[in-house]
């Protein structure tokens, strides 16, 4: 199974992708930023712009998701925003036509809550030292400018289903996507502490310094 969850920048496509990986055995996450990362850096600067627009991006997502989803056992996990019809069709699409069981679920909430999400995504002063406050700065910047456009975009039909998670933690939205794709994962324990202290961990692992 392929289980990929959408959303906006900062909607919490990440943390919950890790909570699902953490409680459900034998899942992997496998991560298509990391492909345009690297695209990103073969790119001379000046001509640098929205990997998902090269066409080896969405050829490459699709290679390698085919790959694990026939050769792994497990499902697969994908956290990953896409809010262009034409790409969505070209990456998830495609996989479900090459016969592949795709669960897609769309992160949503209030405009104001992902606002506060992207704040708390810098995880306060730590990751402001380690990052630098200018790099956090740039990277909340390019996400509120693009975030109406996005929850717009993936408010439409083809980006069902559609969760809303304004008043929903982390571990419960991964407990509704469990529900809702037939998925049993482990019960979540050590408390609030214990899933602070996870979502911080996985902020640090997805700091970016290019």
């Amino acid at each position: 199974m392929l289980l990929w969850i959408n959303g906006p920048f900062g909607g919490g496509k990440t943390q919950t992708a890790h909570e699902i990986h953490r409680r459900l055995p034998g899942s992997v996450i496998c991560d298509p930023e990391h492909l345009g990362f690297g695209l990103h850096r073969m790119t001379p600067p000046g001509l640098r712009g929205d990997f998902q627009d090269l066409a080896s991006w969405r050829q490459g997502v699709v290679e390698v998701l085919d790959l694990a989803l026939t050769r792994q056992e497990g499902v697969v996990i994908v956290p990953m925003t896409v809010t262009d019809p034409e790409y969505f069709a070209q990456t998830v699409g495609r996989l479900a036509e090459l016969g592949h069981d795709v669960q897609h679920f769309t992160l949503l909430a209030q405009r104001e809550t992902v606002l506060r999400r992207l704040r708390e995504r810098g995880l306060g002063r730590l990751l402001g030292r380690l990052a630098g406050p200018r790099k956090l700065r740039l990277t909340e910047s390019w996400a509120v400018r693009r975030l109406d456009d996005t929850l717009e975009r993936l408010k439409e039909p083809e980006f069902a289903e559609h969760l809303w998670t304004d008043d929903f933690t982390v571990p419960k939205t991964a407990d509704r996507i469990a529900v809702l794709a037939g998925l049993t994962l482990r019960p979540n324990r050590g408390g609030a502490l214990a899933d602070r202290w996870r979502r911080a961990r996985v902020g640090l692992r997805h700091i970016r310094f290019d």
